[in-house]
């Protein structure tokens, strides 16, 4: 592939090291706390100055990352809430792309499906939503939940996707009339029940939310093996896929393909740390060198048919700018990303998404 090489950026906390806050707040003992909004603004408008494709914001049942119960005394450790976090953001910026995770495992599509259409409304377009399991019993009990480790996951998320996609189809485009001479605000022939009996859930419908103004907000999902590839494939418009060398890329778009993912837009996950400190692990490649170096990888990689990546930086203060003052420059140079974002743009259009059809309206008609 040789057309427009696509990039994100994945935000967590201070970065993805788990060490990150340290030499944050030791540089600036003055920056915003992670559950503020002005840090989250600042930061999305560094990488809408960049002109990046979208931005993720992490979010998972743990105040700390990964799945262990304890609390680790020197790492970052509290969240906020990716969705209204992704609220704030949305009227700050005007033409970045934002994809909030929620976990679905212990949650309801129905609330799910009116917060990121929600969002939809509030950044005019610009909204996804990347969906995220909970594997673990301490996560469960959290809830006063059963324990989740006799369930197949991926099939009740699959599941979960698919009735937050019919819900965001039960009000059709034009449903909402305002006319104040007949009286009417909305035609109710225009709602649709979803009447939706599954394995895992029962939703009868509409939404209390009109459908957003993508029709059908960007889906994205991680995934490192089979399973996730085919929950991809089965709901998501975006995969991000985590290989660490050429021939890991090849394999995993063979994986991808071979679970049906074919359609899917396919990014590699990346951490960059470019002022070194990459000891630390990670589920991705912890890429530590230059610029140019990373470029020319992502690059080989996208000629092998990855369509972009997101880049997760190992301390958000150091690592995205460079990212937008020295990756996206080197990309520009190379003719493979943009060099202004065009006026109204949705994410899906963006992202050469196809407009996405009412399911209801098309059975109407």
């Amino acid at each position: 592939m040789t057309g427009q090489f696509q990039l994100g950026v994945a935000l967590d906390g201070y970065g993805w090291n788990p060490q990150a806050w340290r030499p944050t707040l030791a540089a600036d003992p003055t920056t915003p706390s992670v559950l503020g909004g002005r840090y989250w603004v600042e930061l999305a408008a560094t990488a809408e100055r960049g002109l990046l494709d979208f931005l993720t914001i992490d979010d998972s049942l743990t105040p700390q990352v990964g799945r262990s119960p304890r609390i680790h005394p020197d790492r970052l450790t509290g969240r906020a809430d990716a969705v209204l976090v992704a609220a704030r953001i949305a009227p700050a910026t005007r033409h970045i792309g934002l994809i909030p995770v929620a976990t679905v495992t212990h949650t309801e599509p129905f609330h799910i499906s009116k917060s990121i259409a929600t969002l939809d409304y509030v950044s005019h377009g610009r909204a996804g939503w990347q969906p995220r399991v909970s594997a673990t019993a301490h996560e469960a009990a959290l809830f006063g939940r059963r324990d989740v480790s006799q369930i197949p996951l991926f099939d009740e998320a699959a599941e979960y996707v698919d009735v937050v996609r019919r819900l965001w189809d039960s009000w059709e485009d034009d449903a909402i009339i305002r006319d104040v001479t007949t009286g009417r605000y909305v035609d109710v022939d225009k709602l649709h029940y979803v009447d939706f009996a599954g394995k895992y859930f029962s939703v009868k419908g509409p939404s209390i939310t009109p459908r957003p103004p993508q029709g059908q907000p960007v889906v994205a999902a991680l995934a490192h093996v089979g399973p996730a590839y085919e929950f991809a494939a089965a709901g998501a418009d975006v995969v991000f896929v985590t290989p660490t060398d050429d021939s890991s890329v090849r394999s995993v778009l063979a994986d991808v393909r071979a679970a049906g993912g074919a359609h899917l837009k396919v990014l590699a996950d990346v951490v960059v740390s470019f002022t070194g400190g990459a000891d630390f692990r990670s589920d991705a490649l912890v890429f530590s060198g230059a610029a140019t170096q990373l470029v020319d990888m992502l690059l080989a990689w996208q000629r092998l048919g990855i369509d972009g990546a997101r880049l997760r930086p190992a301390v958000n203060a150091t690592d995205l700018p460079v990212i937008v003052d020295e990756v996206v420059p080197l990309l520009q140079r190379a003719g493979r990303f943009r060099t202004g974002y065009r006026q109204g743009e949705t994410l899906r259009a963006r992202l050469g998404l196809p407009v996405a059809p009412n399911r209801y309206a098309a059975v109407n008609r």
